[in-house]
Order: C-alpha cells, then structure tokens, then sequence
C-alpha cells in the first residue's frame, strides 16, 4: 500500500449539555454559550480507508450497512469543506461508523458520528503531511461545522463551546476543555440515561434551533443561558452541588419551554417523562443524595450523581424507574476521557 493510502480508526463519544445550545446564527454559530459532560460508553467508533482516485469519491457503512441518508450528509459536509480537506479532491473514502448505543436512543448520535469523522480526516491529513499529532482545537472547530455540539465532543470530562467574558479563550467557533477548571467531584458523575422512548424525535435539531428565530421568549432565553454559564462554571470550581442542581434541572425545563412556545409548538416530554423526574424529586428529599436530572431535546432522562452514591441511585432506578421506561431500558454511563485514536 503506498504513501497516499492507509485506514484510520477514531473514537469519540456524545456528550449531554447541562447549559443547553438551542438556536444558532451564522454558519453553525451557537446563540449562548453552552458546558457538557463528555460521556464514556456513549460513543461512536469510526474507520476510514483511503486511496487515490481521480476525484473524491466516498462510500458509507453504519451498522455494517448502507445509510443513504447518512452517507448524503456526510458527502454533503465533505463536498462543502473540500477546499479546507484539499487532498480529498483525488481520494476516494470508504468509511465503516458503528455506536456503542442504540440510535434511536435520543443520545446525542451527530455529535459523536461527526466529530469522529473529522477526527479520521484530519489523521488523514497528518500521515500525508507527515505531522506528530492533531490539532484538537482545529477539530473541535471542524466538529462544529458538521454538528454543532460534536464540537464539545472531543474534550474530557467537561467542554464549555461559545464566548463568555467570564472564560479566557472561550469562542463561539470551537469548544474549550473544562478539564482542570472543576471540581474532582465533577470528575466522578455518573449519567444513567433512562429510555422513555426509541421512537424518532418529533422534531429534528435542525429544525428544533430554526423555530428559536421567531420564538418570543428568545432574547430572554439567551440572556439566561449566559448568565447561568457563569454561575454554573462557579459552581463548578466550587463543587457547589446545591447550585449545579439547580441550574442543571433549570436549563432542561427552560429547552422543552422553548419548544412548547414555539409556532409550531411540540411536546417533547411523555407522562412518564413526568413520572420520573417527580419519583426522583421525592428519592432526592427522602435521601438527601445530590441527584439531578437533564433532559435532551426529547423525552429521555438523563440522571446525573457522583460515582460515591451511584449503588443507591441505580437501586432506586431499578425498584422503581425501570418501569417507566421501553422494556425497562436504561444504559449507564459516566463522564469520560473524550475522543480517542484506536
């Protein structure tokens, strides 16, 4: 095999944002900045073989089978960026995507399938140029272009994508590690994500950021998102827990608000979405456990606690939250060390 072709093997997981991106400007810009936890078992693992051809040229695989819809939005993103990945213009791409998680699971698939991608691409550039390593903040920037929040997918344990005053370095284009900036505490949660429902969302992301254009609570809604960015990355540092929840269970309700006040309006939510969320309340005042929710842009909860309570947070899941979800499906998971080479 010579010098022009080979095969690449990344992995990079999804992440779950606590201050929610929802509405963008520009090309793939966020509207507020937004902090995520980077996930570990939630991940996407991707290869790409390369070799010369004429032109550029891919095929697509996930699950070991052809995805129209998905190789048309990767071509779609490759096509576009060609002048920033010129080497692809006489390459052909065979590229195999698997998850370690079910993708109608509502977790975030895009953010871990794209950033993957790039990840493969910009490895491909490297062997061609013969450099030592990837530049990750010029990935992150990449990830962004192809799925908004994939751009916090790369980093550990937390990633905080948009400008703030109150970050240095902090940027609307690529996200930044939170890494060392919190507490250990942080760096041991758990994320036991509770499968209301594996039915496709009602509404895709795309088109859930485009109804923020007319919503009347938007202006609002940006001016709250940024100011809880400041006072969770507070809260971060301090390992002040009482205010993490806080905020955190806040930003979940303010996102399905949003979507509820929208034209068209949607309710994401299910009862048993509900259900949950209201047995947790009461397991959180019985016990005194600093267990919080989250909710993605669907009707599946994410349940956030530090590793030191996880036996009896998923004892309390088991006896009396399994029932409220598809075939008692819930799939555990933590915060973990971002994208990685395989």
């Amino acid at each position: 095999m010579d010098q022009n072709s080979g095969i690449v093997r990344w992995q990079s997981p999804s992440n779950i944002a606590l201050v929610k991106y929802w509405g963008k400007r520009g090309k793939q810009l966020p509207q507020n900045p937004s902090v995520s936890f980077t996930l570990s078992n939630c991940r996407t693992e991707t290869s790409v073989q390369y070799e010369p051809s004429d032109v550029f040229g891919l095929s697509f695989r996930f699950e070991g089978k052809e995805v129209p819809e998905f190789q048309a939005k990767i071509q779609a993103f490759l096509t576009e960026h060609l002048y920033s990945f010129p080497f692809l213009e006489r390459m052909h791409l065979h590229i195999n995507s698997h998850n370690t998680f079910p993708h109608s699971s509502g977790i975030a698939s895009s953010a871990s399938s794209m950033s993957a991608l790039v990840l493969c691409l910009l490895d491909i550039e490297r062997l061609l140029k013969g450099e030592k390593d990837i530049d990750m903040q010029r990935a992150s920037y990449y990830s962004r272009l192809a799925s908004g929040s994939a751009c916090r997918s790369l980093f550990p344990k937390m990633a905080l994508w948009g400008q703030t005053e109150v970050r240095g370095g902090s940027s609307d284009e690529y996200a930044v590690s939170l890494d060392k900036e919190i507490h250990p505490i942080f760096k041991t949660y758990r994320d036991s994500i509770l499968i209301v429902s594996d039915a496709k969302k009602a509404v895709s992301s795309r088109a859930g950021h485009a109804l923020m254009d007319n919503n009347p609570y938007a202006a609002t809604r940006y001016a709250v998102a940024k100011k809880n960015v400041a006072e969770l990355l507070t809260a971060l540092k301090k390992g002040d827990l009482e205010r993490f929840i806080r905020i955190t269970e806040s930003e979940a309700m303010q996102l399905h608000a949003l979507m509820m006040c929208s034209e068209p309006s949607f309710i994401l939510m299910k009862p048993n979405t509900l259900r949950i969320i209201n047995n947790l309340f009461e397991f959180r005042k019985e016990t005194d456990i600093p267990v919080c929710f989250t909710l993605d842009a669907g009707p599946n909860v994410h349940i956030l606690y530090p590793d030191q309570h996880a036996e009896m947070v998923e004892r309390f899941i088991m006896d009396e939250l399994e029932r409220y979800c598809v075939d008692g499906h819930w799939i555990p998971d933590q915060v973990g060390e971002g994208a990685s080479r395989q």
